[in-house]
């Protein structure tokens, strides 16, 4: 990020928002961790707006579905809403009722949510968002996990709950040089829960925040006593290479495999599109950095399932997210201008995303039909030799603690029982 000349009364003031913390300058330790508090400027959100009335549209697709992609009445359906109705005060108010900090780590800024639970046997959680997500997708989870009593929970089940920006997402700040890939997140990691103190402590993440788990289940701090993903890297060798050459499926598949099999093809041929631009060419992609509504189209056509959830939303149905949560999400990538730094993960990222790491702590998976692909259990015990828990569920899909933040809960509390 580009951070102006100046600090004054503790406000660090950028181009497009403003942080408050507890900074008063330079000098103060890197490693400190400091307060922060959200307030964008009007007159970025005034921006907003008049671009949003001035987007120029195409003419609208040539067929009846979106197999060209994001479809031209779903978004101009996002667009009047977010130009008439839409508030980001409201989430911006939200966010400010938890507890914020920042904290340098490796020479770059590191925002968090930290909310300590009130119960004395609370077992730390870290979890991680992925990439169209971001610390709004754990919002709805912060309250179940860190009073469990007040959801109806048990004490026993309480967490204390940090929940980071990536690097170049959010109010995290921006890297300037490169090599910040999820192998370097896992490190910053480890050294942020060590920062605040905790001996003893979980992790979670889906998308690409399950590759920073593994990656830090790899490392294995001694700190570090199981992980719980909810979009685990399961995917055998002979699978990988049969859809990558466009073969036939193996034979003798149960209907879990061919299932997830069925997933897998359809996302390889239909899906990728987004992942191979940000994969090859981040920079290039200045015109969703330029447009709210070329940002809104880009993010919506990460998956099938979450897009037609999306276009359900927005055609009035009720759903596991409503029109305020995917616009906040949306709106936080445009105040913060991350769209190209949060694409340049994909570039740095040299992983196979959908291999087995042969992670060796004790791990635990939740599955989510809608997911790009619910993994077998028989894929997941090949992929994680110490597998504590497995569960498949009946709904819920790629966001899965924003839209299923009840079931999401009940998982975390089950998955980690056997480790308090």
């Amino acid at each position: 990020m580009q951070i102006k000349k100046g600090i004054i009364a503790g406000t660090i003031i950028t181009g497009a928002f403003i942080f408050r913390s507890g900074l008063s300058g330079f000098a103060q330790s890197t490693d400190a961790i400091r307060p922060f508090r959200i307030h964008i400027p009007d007159k970025a959100l005034v921006d907003l707006k008049q671009r949003l009335n001035a987007t120029k549209w195409p003419k609208s697709e040539t067929v009846a579905d979106a197999s060209q992609g994001v479809q031209l009445v779903t978004v101009q359906k996002l667009a009047n809403y977010w130009a008439t109705k839409y508030d980001w005060r409201k989430i911006e108010a939200k966010l400010n009722t938890f507890p914020q900090f920042m904290t340098t780590i490796d020479g770059v800024a590191i925002h968090f949510i930290h909310v300590r639970s009130k119960s004395r046997n609370a077992l730390p959680i870290i979890i991680t968002h992925g990439w169209p997500g971001s610390i709004i997708e754990q919002l709805k989870i912060i309250g179940p996990l860190t009073n469990p009593v007040a959801y109806g929970g048990k004490a026993e089940d309480a967490f204390d709950v940090v929940i980071p920006s990536l690097p170049g997402y959010g109010f995290s700040g921006q890297p300037s040089v490169t090599g910040w890939d999820p192998i370097r997140i896992a490190h910053a990691w480890i050294v942020l829960m060590k920062r605040l103190g905790y001996s003893r402590f979980v992790a979670q993440g889906g998308d690409w925040g399950n590759a920073v788990t593994e990656q830090m289940a790899l490392l294995a701090p001694p700190e570090l006593i199981g992980i719980h993903t909810n979009m685990p890297a399961t995917i055998p060798a002979n699978i990988a290479k049969a859809l990558d050459l466009h073969e036939p499926p193996p034979s003798g598949m149960s209907a879990d495999e061919r299932r997830a099999w069925n997933q897998l093809d359809f996302f390889y041929k239909h899906g990728l599109g987004y992942a191979l631009e940000m994969m090859n060419r981040p920079q290039t992609l200045y015109a969703i950095e330029d447009s709210p509504i070329g940002l809104a189209a880009w993010m919506l056509d990460h998956d099938a399932n979450s897009y037609a959830l999306i276009a359900r939303v927005f055609d009035g149905q009720p759903e596991g997210l409503t029109r305020d949560d995917i616009l906040d999400n949306i709106t936080l990538y445009w105040l913060t201008n991350t769209a190209i730094s949060s694409a340049r993960l994909y570039w740095e990222s040299k992983l196979a995303f959908f291999a087995p790491k042969n992670v060796k702590i004790p791990t635990a998976v939740s599955v989510f039909p809608d997911e790009i692909y619910a993994a077998p259990r028989t894929w997941a015990v090949q992929a994680y030799p110490n597998l504590i828990y497995y569960n498949q569920l009946s709904k819920g899909g790629h966001f899965a603690a924003w839209e299923q933040p009840g079931l999401f809960v009940g998982e975390l509390r089950a998955a980690f029982k056997t480790l308090r």
